[in-house]
């Protein structure tokens, strides 16, 4: 996934950039209008709306001629106006800043979730090959070094998840949000049941790895089978 930060400010920038390709996006930061509504299309774009070269909903006003692409307003101005300013201008999100990482991820998940349809028309997935799997989302089909695994639908769409965010560990609240549409404790039974199926099912070598108190990460190389140990 693709995300373009439009900011000015070096240390904002520098701090969104950090943490967003920490979740395993692609990003790119331009600081200007002029150069945002030239950048290469993005599957999200987090717009401040204060630029030196223009306001930031104009930018917003241009983006809104790609359907596949979410845009978040990124901006100071708290004012009630002013949001309802930034969503009629065609915004997806407005966020306030200052605000924490979990929101901004949430937010982005979100848009994301309802920019899903738009994008696929746009440009399918192509398929992804990471340790020792390629999955397919177009076809729906997995195979582990060229041997084909049925997944089931939730399987899937976690184990598609876990990819796209790797090596990036994904948290369990962005998982049971995004595959489930639900984040109450309850469901979590729900997710350790559907991971231990996938480790089940993609063998060992597949490494699914969980991170204590946080989610779960996908490594991107094939771990090698462990000799037995003797003695």
């Amino acid at each position: 996934m693709r995300i373009t930060v439009v900011e000015d400010d070096d240390r904002v920038a520098r701090g969104l950039v950090t943490v967003l390709t920490q979740a395993g996006f692609d990003v790119h930061r331009v600081a200007t209008a002029a150069d945002a509504v030239r950048a290469e299309p993005a599957d999200v774009v987090l717009v401040d709306l204060g630029l030196p070269d223009g306001d930031g909903l104009d930018v917003i006003r241009q983006l809104r001629d790609q359907p596949e692409t979410a845009v978040i307003a990124v901006t100071a101005r708290s004012e009630e106006h002013e949001r309802v300013r930034g969503l009629r201008t065609g915004a997806d999100d407005y966020i306030v800043k200052p605000f924490g990482v979990p929101e901004l991820l949430a937010r982005i998940d979100a848009v994301l979730r309802r920019t899903r349809a738009a994008r696929a028309q746009t440009h399918p997935d192509q398929p992804l090959e990471l340790a020792g799997m390629r999955i397919d989302p177009g076809t729906r089909e997995v195979t582990v070094h060229d041997a084909r695994v049925v997944l089931t639908r939730k399987e899937f769409e976690l184990l598609v998840l876990l990819a796209r965010r790797a090596p990036n560990v994904v948290s369990r609240d962005v998982i049971l949000d995004q595959i489930w549409g639900v984040s109450w404790e309850a469901s979590t039974r729900t997710l350790d049941t559907h991971i231990a199926a996938l480790r089940g099912k993609l063998g060992p070598g597949v490494p699914i790895r969980t991170i204590r108190g946080v989610g779960y990460r996908l490594l991107a190389e094939r771990v090698a089978d462990q000799p037995e140990l003797i003695g």
